[in-house]
């Protein structure tokens, strides 16, 4: 009997399955879900960077894609060995004693302090600077020492304080705290103690401070000092992780008669969405993966005899296991990254979506056939136009800041800026400053990571920016001064999360053996060109010096 795997990669946007055969990687069939309730914006306001999700749209994509892969694939369900599943991070939510999350408990539905807060929701900058005053001042450990340093309003503490803090009912119903990867995983599988049930090594070591060196948490006595409520919620936590090479229990009965699977089919442990891309690029000593989207996430490994006992400062953690068990994986990564060109986007289309398509001169069917054809053409033409733009010709210098900084360094609480605007400055021009922006914030990371002794010898990109934008690959490849492979997949993190799926499945020994059958193959690679890396690099220095100015004036301001 063949062996099939299927990776669940959770999106910002959507969820997609995918089935793949363990024999060599290939893909069978993948189903998209687009979160309906986030389409609409509910429960989000962008103006104070609050960004909650319902467990709705990600229980019904959850069971839309899988039997839609089940049915489209016609394999056996029987053949269907392993389950993993991979989201975004840190995106916790609050969770009721009996498992439910709290957004389905009656009273709570439209509630938007008990649904799931959103890796980029950014309302705990006041909480995130809260911690961070704590660790290096209360006189014991520092839990930020493996999470670069620095605490992030992006992450689990720094939220679940703003949330109790804001809404009292909503913590006196939750019993509970769980990651994205972690509920959707306990959702589908059979051990239902929520005390003993497997939770992510990545989740818990990049986000809650988790490490083994002090015994799992941070103390209650180190959580009591930020608030009474965080010491008492670590006793309904965990007290140990596990990585996703391992299984966290089988299909239960009524997620199998939902899927058309048996219960047979093993659950692995969850996991991110960047760690999960990280292994189906086949990630290896030295390699960078750029996993980029709506934001990126730098990922590295590295054997634990290389990386000792130094801490490498100003990324989002160094955890072992994280992403190959036996390895320190290392995370970096940048708030937003498509996320600036569609701001960008988002502007320059507000007369078309407020006057063009709200006119009586155009019918409804027009206007649809316009709005499809805006939408298919606008980062394109603009892209053609900004590569055409000579060297000598100056374009304004702006900053990725547009969600705050996540690496090197993170600091929420800084804004993008863009410089040197002229009345020749057109379109094209502030667009090709904002590409040269994310480009330079992925140089920053880079650099730190190599003054860090982190030593990076290849560049990955996966996602579809990767995949679809070659004046971003070649900026980049500019940029940093380095070759960049792009990988062939178009759904790396699912195939890592179904790679991990085959390992705990015992399919495979180890998710290295597995990557290296199953894992992605390169589809391009774009070389530095020695005519514009003078350029760039002087244009990499005024980006660094508006950065400066820019974090001086918000430092003054606070």
């Amino acid at each position: 009997m063949k062996k099939y795997v299927i990776g669940l990669d959770y999106g910002s946007d959507s969820v997609r399955a995918v089935m793949i055969d363990s024999q060599n990687g290939a893909e069978l069939a993948s189903e998209v879900f687009w979160y309906p309730r986030w389409k609409q914006q509910m429960y989000c306001k962008p103006g104070i960077n609050q960004f909650r999700q319902h467990p709705l749209d990600h229980i019904e994509g959850l069971e839309h894609t899988i039997k839609s892969v089940v049915e489209e694939s016609a394999v056996a369900p029987e053949s269907v060995l392993g389950i993993c599943i991979d989201t975004t991070g840190s995106s916790p939510m609050p969770i009721a004693a009996d498992g439910t999350p709290l957004a389905l408990v009656e009273g709570f539905e439209e509630n938007p302090n008990a649904m799931m807060v959103l890796w980029k929701d950014h309302t705990s900058v006041k909480e995130a600077n809260e911690i961070n005053t704590l660790a290096r001042s209360w006189g014991g450990v520092d839990y930020t020492m493996f999470e670069g340093g620095i605490y992030s309003s992006e992450w689990f503490w720094a939220k679940i304080l703003h949330i109790a803090r804001q809404d009292k009912p909503v913590i006196d119903a939750t019993h509970t705290w769980m990651e994205h990867c972690d509920f959707i995983t306990y959702l589908l599988a059979d051990n239902k103690d929520l005390k003993t049930f497997k939770r992510s090594r990545c989740a818990a070591g990049h986000k809650a401070m988790w490490h083994e060196s002090w015994g799992g948490l941070p103390s209650k006595e180190f959580l009591s000092q930020l608030d009474p409520y965080l010491a008492d919620l670590k006793d309904n936590l965990y007290d140990e992780t596990f990585t996703s090479n391992e299984i966290a229990g089988h299909l239960n009965e009524e997620w199998a008669a939902k899927l058309g699977l048996t219960t047979k089919t093993v659950i692995a442990v969850g996991t991110f969405d960047a760690h999960a891309g990280a292994v189906g690029a086949k990630v290896d000593h030295h390699a960078l993966v750029r996993v980029m989207g709506t934001s990126t996430c730098d990922i590295m490994v590295s054997s634990n005899e290389a990386v000792g006992e130094k801490t490498v400062k100003g990324i989002c953690g160094q955890v072992d296991g994280s992403v190959i068990p036996g390895m320190v994986g290392l995370e970096a990564g940048q708030s937003a990254f498509g996320d600036v060109l569609a701001w960008f986007k988002n502007v320059l289309q507000w007369p078309i979506d407020n006057l063009v398509l709200n006119s009586k001169v155009l019918s409804d069917a027009q206007k649809e056939e316009l709005k499809a054809e805006v939408e298919s053409k606008f980062i394109r033409e603009l892209a053609v136009q900004a590569e055409s733009i000579p060297l000598a010709e100056t374009v304004p210098v702006a900053l990725d800041w547009v969600n705050g900084r996540r690496t090197p360094d993170a600091n929420q609480e800084l804004k993008s800026a863009i410089s040197g605007i002229s009345l020749g400055t057109k379109a094209p021009h502030i667009f090709k400053s904002l590409v040269n922006a994310i480009c330079f914030g992925a140089k920053m990371i880079v650099d730190r990571f190599e003054e860090e002794g982190v030593k990076i010898e290849t560049v990955i990109g996966i996602g579809g920016v990767a995949r679809k934008s070659p004046f971003i690959m070649q900026t980049l490849a500019n940029v940093l001064n380095m070759p960049i492979k792009v990988a062939e997949s178009d759904q790396a993190p699912a195939l890592g999360a179904a790679i991990y799926a085959a390992v705990a499945s015992g399919i495979y020994e180890n998710v290295i053996d597995a990557s290296k059958v199953m894992g992605s193959d390169f589809e391009a690679e774009y070389f530095p060109q020695a005519s514009q890396l003078e350029v760039y690099a002087k244009l990499l220095q005024e980006y660094k010096d508006l950065g400066s100015f820019v974090e001086d004036q918000t430092n003054k301001n606070n």
